[in-house]
């Protein structure tokens, strides 16, 4: 027979260790299983494995709630992310319940059996799974491969070009000309690691984007250690760094030009005298209409001082033999392009989702308090702020959902099911001009331009509406089993429709 459980989440990343550790606080006796496609643990931080790969929000909020962030480093390294994810789940018991290579493919929903039918495929073998709630905590980006754009004469280079999320564990780029394409948190993550050793390495950038130094090292928060203890400090910091971040975001949106001046100001005096900031370092769009990036103790800035890197601000005319040829005219040699290009978006895991044997197509539904999709029964997933850390949002839709499985079981439900509003007005899911994004809003599914069906960007915010806000909104329709399913031991009675 057909394996059951009661929660199923899709992915073993950051977001996926944390919504078990939720679930399995919250309901020690509740069975759940993860299904994982790759081959290991930490999704993002096992996958990228290029020089310098780093957070780019501080461990304080990119850490879990539950689990204090005790290293020095306030802005961590790749293998020290994935150490703490791993260990996470290692202390609780979590890896003891992931499936390594197991690709979801698709789910169907059957409001007869009130269930998921997970279809997956392990060692190219299909095979499927039940669960009551089944919860993707698989991202939002294809992991297989990166954006690269179409750029002439590639097959001309013969140097090496390589994607960050493929990095080569072979490279050798000592002492070598490298040009990073692209000026986002991989770039200027990649260009100061890589400038210790190379010969040089230039960012070539289309346009700027606005950077900001930070302290790898919270001076604050080991203070706060000494006087308070591990737990009650981070609490403290992590608070401390939501107001700082949403002090800069908010002061962005509505004073931009005093913002702009005030990120043009701190590049300035980072820089050498006479430095060609307004070409470099000052963007057309005002501040966090793009991710602010951040640099830990300005290494970027320090490799350009020391003549170890530069910036060129110009469009690809066509790749050459030897390197680049610019709009302008200028030749840049090369022995190594890295195309730091971006992220290619993948809505919903590409999984294919049924109800009761009708299609869901993601841009025709509409997201519930950015977490669930209006007409889908016992369904979440995870999509994190882009103004904030990562983390902040996942773990606060963890307790939703663990809130709502609660609220389920109190009164008798089965089902959950966001029930779609005809007046409220169509938006993209994320409002955020970053390229990737742009590439690929029209195959996610959409807001709402009111609550409940906006994706809120406001971490204090959230904490009053999913930690402690009503559940029975008059939103969600919920719905008791009537008749008894036929497909697992567990089953109960099938659904009965009752409006919240």
């Amino acid at each position: 027979m057909t394996e059951h459980v009661d929660v199923l989440i899709v992915g073993a990343g950051l977001s996926g260790i944390g919504a078990a550790h939720h679930l399995q606080a919250a309901f020690p006796g509740r069975s759940y299983a993860i299904l994982e496609a790759r081959e290991a643990m930490g999704g993002t931080w096992d996958l990228f494995r290029y020089p310098g790969v780093r957070s780019d929000s501080d461990m304080h909020t990119l850490g879990y709630r539950f689990r204090p962030w005790v290293a020095a480093e306030a802005i961590a390294d790749g293998p020290a992310i994935l150490s703490y994810i791993r260990e996470t789940a290692a202390d609780a018991g979590i890896d003891q319940r992931i499936r390594y290579g197991h690709k979801v493919t698709g789910a169907s929903w059957s409001s007869e059996e009130a269930r998921w039918t997970v279809g997956f495929e392990h060692a190219g073998v299909p095979a499927t799974i039940t669960c009551d709630f089944l919860y993707l905590c698989s991202g939002y980006y294809r992991y297989d491969e990166g954006y690269v754009p179409e750029f002439a004469g590639m097959d001309d280079f013969r140097g090496q070009i390589v994607h960050p999320q493929h990095w080569p564990a072979e490279l050798d780029y000592a002492g070598k000309r490298v040009v990073v394409i692209g000026s986002g948190a991989t770039a200027v993550t990649l260009v100061p690691a890589m400038a210790e050793t190379a010969g040089h390495v230039t960012m070539l950038q289309r346009s700027p984007t606005y950077i900001m130094s930070a302290p790898s090292v919270d001076t604050v928060a080991t203070k706060l250690r000494q006087w308070l203890g591990a737990r009650r400090a981070y609490a403290v910091t992590r608070w401390k760094n939501v107001a700082i971040s949403t002090v800069i975001y908010q002061l962005s949106q509505r004073r931009p030009a005093m913002m702009r001046k005030f990120f043009r100001d701190l590049t300035v005096k980072q820089l050498p005298e006479g430095y060609d900031v307004d070409t470099h370092f000052n963007p057309a769009y005002n501040p966090w209409d793009q991710r602010l990036c951040l640099v830990p103790d300005g290494d970027l800035f320090r490799a350009i001082s020391a003549g170890r890197a530069s910036v060129a601000t110009d469009r690809i005319e066509r790749f050459t033999a030897d390197g680049l040829r610019l709009e302008s005219g200028t030749e840049l040699s090369a022995d190594i392009v890295v195309t730091a290009t971006g992220l290619d978006l993948l809505a919903l895991g590409g999984i294919a989702l049924t109800v009761d044997g009708r299609e869901i197509q993601p841009p025709d539904t509409m997201a519930y308090k950015g977490m669930m999709l209006s007409g889908v029964p016992n369904f979440a997933f995870t999509i994190g702020y882009t103004n904030a850390s990562w983390t902040l949002k996942a773990d606060l839709v963890s307790e939703f959902v663990c809130r709502l499985l609660r609220h389920l079981d109190e009164h008798g439900y089965s089902q959950a099911t966001p029930w779609p509003d005809p007046a409220v007005t169509a938006k993209p899911l994320l409002d955020f001009q970053a390229g990737y994004v742009l590439r690929s809003m029209d195959r996610f599914p959409r807001a709402g331009s009111r609550a409940p069906w906006r994706l809120g960007m406001n971490y204090a915010q959230d904490v009053i509406t999913l930690r402690h806000g009503r559940i029975e909104d008059g939103t969600i329709r919920f719905g008791r089993r009537t008749v008894r399913a036929a497909t697992a031991p567990t089953a109960e009675r099938g659904p009965e429709q009752v409006t919240a």
